[in-house]
């Protein structure tokens, strides 16, 4: 049933592009496969045909998108700032000649862990006059060797208590939070600890990126000590700023460097090494959550709830990750396959939603909106359409109806990854899992694509098979149904890249979302946290988590609390939604 123009469109004139199903493993003369052979065990399909079965979605609780997605998202603030409950611990290296960023009312270098900024916008927000009105101190350091580093994802600097400092509290103290901890609790509990494995520092985003650093003499030199120009400091409390002052200034400025790592590939002074990726979306190191997630949007996901055998669990595998003397690892560049697989699809699959996102009681229209649709699926599946394709007869119903584009479903989920079976051996328990989060998520892509194409094959409006076309009810039926089917799909990856300003924003202006501390809703707003396993008393779970873990005052605190005084509604705070805002006085948040 393929015409003539599928045999062109897809041969390019040339075998060399021939997919591996043409081939034979062995012909005459030869003792080894051919050499263009894809990985792909050309027996794999008919050996195991259930495995591609159109009907078998992903599992209730399968997290393999969601390791996916966070992954994708590491030290990037938009998605961290959408998704702010982390779960994710990942050692890194801050690179030589990097600079850090330091601000304080004393002309004194911190002698004890203190916090610093990738960014100077960032720091200088926290440098307070002098007790002699003398302006504040801003201390530029600069990495004289790798710094090494764990990364704490989500929102993990800001000081709330729904869940966005859960796994460091974890690591610091496992299920035993002393009484009325705080901020500065926290960072000299991790340094101690760190100190054993040679930990400098640890990597943390709010408003920006931030690096609890354990040693201002160790690993880093002095670029410069200034005594800076400040502003004015205007009454604060109980009245916010005007827009106009320079106060706010400072504070845009920070949510606009922060800005700038909105999008892949993120803050890349901070380098990752996912070979020793920990993700508690794990089921296998922390099944205690998989009851505790049960039924909640992935906002409310958080990590507060893991049982002791977990914890215990994470900490084995944490101290085994820090404690490696080398490199180990496959080899493997998981950042950017993630990341190749994101450009390959988003921006597709956004434009299948947009021409699905069509009705019209013009039949011709609605055929030709389905025709585009379809072209645009084949597009994508172009370089798995294999020529020994078989189209049924129109009409055929069944269970096995869309069986003959199995082939076609088997080669788009595993060409990312069939030749990683030979990697096997050197992967990480981390690569293992990040393995298993690409095919995760490339065979959901692939069976929800390849089946809507294989449909609209059947039904007549690909122009590239001779099937004839069923009727006008049947493209009305198949449009409603491609149209929960994209956006079933596009819920399940839930990438942050499809959220943005629309339309888009002027000059004038930034995309943002709302982020602490400025849209923090007061603690009255906020709805109460799930039920603390050490909570044994009476106390309420909001006041009894509120009291034990308190964020620490800090040198610019005036600023800070002025920032509250535009706190959002509790869920604007807890979906974030982007909008417009002025990069130029006056500003609104």
């Amino acid at each position: 049933m393929r015409s003539q123009s599928l045999v062109a469109a897809l041969s390019l004139g040339s075998t060399a592009l021939a997919l591996h199903a043409q081939f034979p493993v062995n012909t005459a003369g030869e003792t080894g496969v051919r050499p263009l052979d894809i990985g792909v065990n050309v027996n794999s399909f008919s050996s195991n045909p259930e495995q591609w079965n159109f009907d078998e979605g992903p599992a209730k609780n399968a997290t393999g998108n969601l390791i996916f997605d966070t992954v994708n998202s590491f030290l990037q603030h938009w998605p961290n700032t959408r998704y702010r409950n982390g779960h994710s611990i990942v050692p890194g290296v801050i690179p030589i000649g990097t600079l850090l960023y330091h601000s304080t009312s004393r002309d004194t270098i911190p002698s004890e862990p203190d916090w610093i900024a990738t960014d100077p916008e960032h720091s200088i927000i926290f440098a307070r006059h002098n007790a002699r009105g003398g302006g504040g101190w801003h201390l530029t350091l600069a990495a004289t060797r790798p710094l090494k580093v764990l990364y704490f994802d989500g929102s993990s600097a800001a000081k709330v208590t729904d869940g966005t400092t859960d796994v460091q509290f974890i690591v610091t103290w496992g299920d035993l939070i002393p009484e009325g901890a705080r901020d500065r609790d926290v960072i000299k509990a991790l340094c101690t600890w760190g100190k054993e494995f040679g930990i400098d520092g640890f990597a943390r985003m709010a408003m920006d990126f931030e690096v609890m650093l354990c040693d201002f003499t160790a690993g880093v030199e002095v670029v410069s000590f200034l005594n800076v120009v400040l502003p004015k400091v205007e009454t604060l409390y109980p009245q916010p700023p005007p827009f106009d002052s320079d106060i706010w200034i400072r504070s845009f400025e920070v949510m606009h460097a922060g800005s700038w790592r909105n999008r892949y590939p993120g803050d890349s002074r901070i380098v990752l090494d996912l070979t020793g990726l920990i993700s508690l979306y794990d089921t296998a190191l922390a099944p205690s959550l998989v009851p505790v997630r049960a039924g909640l949007e992935r906002c409310d996901h958080r990590v507060l709830g893991l049982s002791s055998e977990d914890i215990s669990r994470l900490m084995r595998k944490l101290t085994e990750v820090v404690s490696r003397p080398d490199p180990v690892g496959s080899g493997i560049d998981w950042k950017t396959l993630i990341h190749v697989i994101v450009d390959r699809y988003a921006d597709r699959l956004e434009l299948m939603q947009h021409l699905l996102n069509f009705t019209s009681s013009d039949s011709q229209e609605l055929l030709q909106r389905a025709k585009l649709a379809q072209a645009q699926l084949r597009i994508m599946l172009t370089p798995y359409l294999l020529h020994s394709i078989a189209v049924p007869s129109a009409g055929t119903s069944g269970v096995n109806a869309s069986r003959w584009a199995s082939p076609v479903f088997m080669h788009c989920a595993t060409t990312h990854t069939s030749q990683m079976i030979n990697q096997r051996p050197s992967m990480t328990s981390s690569e293992c899992l990040l393995l298993k989060a690409v095919e995760d998520t490339t065979r959901e892509i692939c069976r929800v694509t390849t089946k809507m194409w294989a449909d609209g094959v059947m039904s007549g409006l690909d122009t590239l098979f001779q099937v004839e076309m069923n009727g006008e009810g049947e493209v009305t039926r198949l449009m409603g149904e491609w149209r929960q089917d994209m956006q079933k799909l596009m819920s399940w990856l839930d990438w942050s890249v499809w959220i943005k300003c629309r339309p888009a924003c002027g000059p004038e202006e930034m995309c943002y979302l709302p982020t602490w501390p400025i849209n923090a809703p007061r603690r009255r707003d906020l709805p109460p946290p799930p039920r603390y396993p050490q909570n044994t008393t009476d106390t309420p779970e909001a006041k009894y988590f509120v009291d034990r873990v308190r964020p620490a005052p800090s040198e610019g605190q005036a600023v800070v609390d002025a920032l509250f005084f535009l706190a959002v509604p509790a869920e604007d705070w807890r979906t974030p939604q982007p909008k417009c805002i002025r990069r130029l006085q006056p500003y609104g948040f």
